[in-house]
């Protein structure tokens, strides 16, 4: 029976995903808003660390063009919440030697997060200094999901000794396939995100952007289709076999639904900002309920 107080560890690692999920958010809006070089620089903003107050504060080696208040503060508001997440994953994995060293799958989960954060930071000084290029956005997009993805592991883990019942392998092997094709169609959107900035930075005119994209687009629409049938299907067997995953299964349909729509949305109208935030932050969620199914349906009767 699962007790009606968290543990000091469940309340932490509750709170550590869910921020992590709202940092994921905000690098979208960050994205959105074409704010990743609103601070030119890394770790440093401006060459300070507190960023500069006005265009004629910036050090000699900066062009004052290059002042947005309202982008440096977006992306220097990304940074500082990048660090409160370090800083959690870090008391999270404390947390997990002191009450879960030995129970593995808590404590290297979390520990492994806590290393991939320390890369992830390093990651978002590369993308300035690569100045977005796609590949390394992509990169780093993808850490951050296997970051968001070990905090759910060790968070589900936590509450399972506590939890009912589970699933059987051939429905832990579905839906990690499922996983993987989300995953690379989440890379895919990414990289077909890269090509519209570098149109945009071009001159091409937003409601003209995506045309410019080609076949890496159709690449991604395409699995988001695939992703599509694979929730259906799976949920259409789960509800065959009267499994206790079904209400897991309509969660991650719910959002691959949710996910095309909002696709569409930006595709007709002239990719909206707010559409591409929402677009990003249903991506992160979609693989979060893949996981959180994938998790249940692994695991063993007792």
């Amino acid at each position: 029976m699962i007790r009606n107080r968290l543990t000091s560890f469940q309340k932490l690692a509750l709170w550590t995903t869910a921020t992590t999920y709202f940092l994921i958010l905000v690098g979208g809006l960050v994205r959105a808003s074409g704010a990743g070089l609103g601070c030119p620089d890394w770790p440093r903003c401006f060459g300070s660390w507190i960023p500069p107050a006005s265009a004629a504060n910036l050090p000699p080696q900066f062009d004052p063009a290059q002042f947005n208040p309202t982008l440096m503060w977006t992306e220097y508001v990304n940074r500082l919440l990048g660090v409160t997440v370090g800083l959690l994953i870090f008391a999270t994995a404390i947390s997990a030697w002191r009450n879960h060293r030995h129970q593995p799958r808590i404590l290297w989960t979390t520990i492994a997060a806590f290393l991939l954060v320390g890369f992830e930071g390093w990651l978002g000084g590369r993308v300035v200094a690569h100045e977005l290029a796609a590949w390394i956005v992509t990169a780093h997009l993808i850490v951050a999901i296997i970051i968001v993805q070990l905090l759910l592991y060790a968070t589900f883990e936590a509450f399972a000794s506590e939890a009912g019942e589970a699933g059987e392998a051939g429905e832990a092997g579905a839906t990690a396939v499922l996983i993987l094709v989300t995953m690379v169609q989440a890379g895919f959107g990414t990289q077909v995100r890269g090509h519209i900035e570098t149109a945009l930075n071009s001159g091409v005119a937003r409601d003209a952007a995506l045309a410019t994209v080609g076949r890496l687009d159709y690449l991604h629409r395409d699995l988001a289709f695939v992703v599509l049938i694979g929730a259906a299907a799976l949920t259409l067997w789960l509800m065959s076999r009267r499994s206790t995953l079904i209400r897991w299964s309509f969660v991650v349909l719910a959002l691959a639904i949710a996910q095309i729509a909002l696709g569409a949305v930006m595709a007709y109208a002239s990719l909206l900002p707010a559409a591409q935030v929402g677009h990003l932050t249903l991506a992160s969620l979609l693989l979060g309920a893949e996981t959180v199914l994938w998790l249940m349906s692994r695991r063993q009767s007792v």
